[in-house]
C-alpha cells in the first residue's frame, strides 16, 4: 500500500510540473508576441485604457450627480412638509377658501403642475383644477365640514359630473371630516380618490398625494378610532 500511495504522490507531482511547464510555455510565448508587436499593439492598449478612465469617470460623476439630484429634492421635499405642515385643529376653523389654497398648496408641493383654485358660485362642482406628476389631469373638491358632519354621496356625485364637465382623468374629494359608508362605496365603485380626515392627516405629514390611492377604500378608523372621535366632539 505504501508502494502504491509513493507511485500515486508521483504521478500527481509529475502532472503539476507538466502543467507548470506548459504556463511557463505559454506565457513566454505570449510575452515574445507582445514584444514583437508592441509597436503595433501599444496604441490600443493605450486607448482602451483611455476609453476605461473615461467611462469611469463618466459613471462616478452620473452617480454622483444623481445622489446630490435625489438629496436636493428631498430636502426640497422636507422643508415643503415644514413649511406647510397644520395642525388639523388649524384646518378645522379654516374658511371654504382658506382650505381650498391650503389644499392647493400641498398638491403644489407635491410636484403637481398648472394648479389652480376655480371654486365659487358656479364652479361647476370643482374647486381645484391641474395635473398630478405622472401627467394626468385632475379635478378636486374640497370640502370644510364640521368633524361630526359626515359627506353625504350624492356629493361625491356631484364630482363625477364634474370630471366630465371638465374633462380630466382623476377626481378628488378632499375633506375634513368622514365620508358616509354609502359616500365611500360610491366613491370607489366610480374610481373616485376620497382623501377623508385621517388621509388628510397623512397628506399634510408629508405623505404624497398619488400614494393615498393606494388606501382609496379601505375604511374610516376602527371601533375605538370612532369612539374617541366621537368623545372628542360630542
Amino acid at each position: 500500500m505504501a508502494a502504491a500511495r509513493k507511485r500515486r504522490v508521483s504521478a500527481a507531482r509529475k502532472r503539476r510540473q507538466q502543467r507548470f511547464k506548459v504556463g511557463a510555455t505559454a506565457g513566454g510565448l505570449g510575452l515574445v508576441v507582445l514584444v514583437t508587436l508592441w509597436s503595433v499593439i501599444w496604441p490600443y492598449l493605450v486607448g482602451a485604457l483611455v476609453l476605461g478612465g473615461v467611462a469611469g469617470s463618466g459613471w462616478w460623476l452620473w452617480r454622483t450627480d444623481q445622489f446630490i439630484r435625489g438629496g436636493d429634492r428631498q430636502w426640497r421635499h422636507d422643508e415643503a412638509v415644514k413649511a406647510g405642515r397644520r395642525k388639523l385643529a388649524e384646518v378645522d376653523v379654516m374658511t371654504g377658501r382658506e382650505f381650498e389654497d391650503f389644499v392647493v398648496d400641498l398638491c403644489r408641493r407635491d410636484g403637481c403642475t398648472d394648479v389652480r383654485r376655480v371654486g365659487g358660485s358656479h364652479d361647476n362642482g370643482a374647486d381645484v383644477l391641474g395635473t398630478l406628476p405622472d401627467g394626468r389631469s385632475m379635478v378636486i373638491q374640497c370640502k370644510r365640514y364640521t368633524p361630526k358632519r359626515k359627506i353625504p354621496s350624492r356629493e361625491v356625485r356631484d364630482l363625477l359630473g364634474a370630471r366630465v364637465h371638465f374633462k380630466v382623468d382623476v377626481a378628488i374629494f378632499v375633506a375634513t371630516t368622514y365620508f358616509s359608508r354609502p359616500a365611500e362605496n360610491f366613491a370607489t365603485e366610480n374610481d373616485v380618490l376620497a382623501v377623508h380626515r385621517d388621509h388628510l392627516g397623512l397628506w399634510n405629514n408629508g405623505a404624497s398625494l398619488l400614494s393615498l390611492g393606494t388606501v382609496n377604500g379601505l375604511g374610516q378608523g376602527d371601533r375605538r378610532h370612532r369612539e374617541r372621535w366621537k368623545a372628542t366632539y360630542e
